[in-house]
């Protein structure tokens, strides 16, 4: 009798073990109670329950919360339009950064009893914008074309010949084109040129090598003028501060 009873719920196990095999495993089409079910209704779940849980947040967390996204939005939107309008994007940040320096100067400067000069602020506003943004975004890119590696010894010689080529001729063009827009004349630009260049490009090197070897060794290239533009706030508050002295005497040229 056991051993009837043992064959018996042979065959049935036998019996139950052919119905648990997949379909599959007989070429039939798989029955939709038992198709593997996907996740994806869950997500909409998983999004309501942290709105749900946001809800719930203090105002702190909740402000920290909008602010992040709110900086991330504005990251992604100014990838973006470097990507499609380079140079107007730079020159744009350029024209700002300028602008803010330029502030940040006159109201180092001046005493509380003058008025900001803000036509001296429309000028290198429109320097920024019209001169350093494209000029900085074409010096960085033929400067990776002529150099494209970004190893120490490159970085170097890049870093040489920002100090030796483009801070120079950046350098005068600044000044001159200030000077000219104040109504000075081409001997009192000379003068203001021969009295301020060279303690300019003398003390612009103890600050741009190292800014511009952290830009070319590190950052990508559509991005290294607004890196560079950043380390050119401080920068530009002295270049300002320097094009806004009073005109160099005539006389010194002669002199010399």
């Amino acid at each position: 009798m056991s051993g009837s009873f043992l064959r018996s719920g042979g065959l049935r196990a036998r019996e139950v073990l052919c119905r648990c095999r997949s379909p599959l495993a007989s070429g039939g089409a798989v029955p939709v109670a038992l198709r593997p079910r996907a996740f994806v209704s869950s997500i909409p779940a998983a999004a309501k329950f942290v709105r749900d849980s946001s809800s719930h947040l203090s105002p702190a967390a909740s402000a920290f919360i909008s602010s992040t996204a709110s900086r991330n939005g504005f990251v992604s939107w100014y990838l973006g339009m470097i990507e499609t309008r380079p140079i107007l994007t730079k020159s744009l940040t350029a024209g700002a950064i300028f602008t803010a320096a330029d502030i940040s100067a006159q109201t180092i400067a001046t005493s509380n009893s003058k008025s900001m000069d803000w036509i001296r602020t429309l000028r290198m506003a429109s320097y920024g914008m019209l001169f350093s943004g494209p000029s900085l975004h074409l010096w960085f890119n033929l400067t990776s074309k002529l150099i494209p590696k970004r190893d120490v010894i490159s970085t170097f010689k890049k870093v040489f010949m920002g100090q030796a080529i483009f801070g120079p001729i950046m350098t005068t063009v600044f000044f001159s084109l200030n000077a000219a827009l104040q109504g000075e004349t081409a001997d009192e630009i000379l003068a203001r040129l021969k009295r301020d260049m060279v303690p300019t490009l003398i003390n612009g090197l103890f600050y741009w090598p190292m800014c511009d070897f952290v830009t070319f060794r590190f950052v990508p290239v559509r991005l290294q003028p607004l890196v560079s533009n950043s380390f050119a706030f401080l920068w530009t508050i002295y270049i300002t501060y320097v094009a806004g002295l009073q005109k160099a005497p005539v006389q010194q040229i002669a002199a010399n």
